[in-house]
């Protein structure tokens, strides 16, 4: 069996290049605030994996996607082994687009920052008297730069995403900024309106898109996981307060509490977290996290 090493590692995600094919690993890794934490959260990387797979399917209509499967059958030998079984995706190869592709649907976080400010949100004013956490009226898309590890991505209007793109795709630049803008919130339109159906309110989440050897505008990445977005349980939703949610919300929370952490998480908050992913998958899915 040939050793295999990856060609890039994320904050939480591992990247091999199969010749053919890209395979992906979901690590049990959990970042916040731009750090690896020094905890890893058992199973989180499965979860991940498995629900991008259900939410790749789901989507298929607006968008192709780079998933090709889950099942380390399906992929070389070296990934037939038990650390690789559940939390590592064989995708096709893309040429990934520079721009992080943020849709917000509910005012939180750094935009409700922003808001109790000057009344915008990256740049988009909202309308006046919102509470913290309100639906806002329709979805808003916030792109943001890529940041590189250990940096913090910039959030730029849709005209600099033109910008960027056009500089490394000329005269296609406006084109592709347009699609991914138009991908963005349709998958989130349409996903949120089927959580919402599922007890689970998606407040806001990001997406990322690449592109295959023709040209074609393809969703990659991760998809729709607690890792990416803000997941809020619609049972006893309130505006005008934070809300509990299934995401790594809740280990940022901790953290802020806990300054002097060293980014070391007890033992308590970490199965916290792993039961929080089990029952967004579970929600959502409708089936048992096995």
């Amino acid at each position: 069996m040939n050793e295999l090493k990856p060609v890039k590692e994320g904050k939480v995600r591992e990247v091999y290049d199969t010749g053919g094919e890209m395979i992906i690993v979901a690590t049990d890794r959990i970042s916040a605030f731009d750090h690896i934490l020094k905890n890893e959260i058992t199973k989180k990387g499965a979860v991940l994996t498995k629900m991008s797979k259900f939410w790749f399917d789901f989507t298929k209509d607006i968008v192709p996607n780079h998933m090709l499967s889950i099942d380390v059958k399906d992929m070389p030998e070296f990934f037939r082994q038990e650390k690789f079984d559940g939390n590592s995706m064989k995708c096709k190869k893309l040429n990934m687009l520079p721009i992080e592709c943020i849709v917000r649907g509910y005012i939180t976080g750094s935009g409700w920052e922003s808001y109790q400010k000057d009344g915008t949100v990256c740049g988009i004013r909202l309308p006046e008297g919102l509470k913290e956490s309100d639906r806002l009226p329709e979805p808003i898309y916030t792109p943001t730069t890529k940041a590189e590890l250990g940096l913090h991505d910039e959030h730029i209007t849709f005209e600099e995403s033109v910008d960027i793109l056009e500089k490394i795709y000329p005269g296609k630049g406006r084109g592709y900024a347009e699609k991914i803008k138009d991908c963005t919130l349709a998958l989130y339109k349409k996903c949120a309106e089927y959580a919402l159906g599922r007890g689970i309110i998606i407040a806001d989440t990001k997406f990322e898109f690449g592109l295959d050897e023709a040209g074609n505008v393809v969703l990659g990445d991760e998809m729709l996981t607690p890792d990416s977005s803000r997941f809020w349980p619609l049972n006893g939703y309130e505006p005008g307060k934070s809300q509990p949610s299934f995401d790594k919300q809740f280990v940022r929370d901790w953290l802020k509490a806990n300054p002097d952490s060293d980014y070391l998480l007890p033992e308590e908050v970490v199965e916290k977290t792993i039961a929080k992913y089990k029952e967004a998958y579970e929600l959502l899915t409708g089936t048992q996290f096995a």
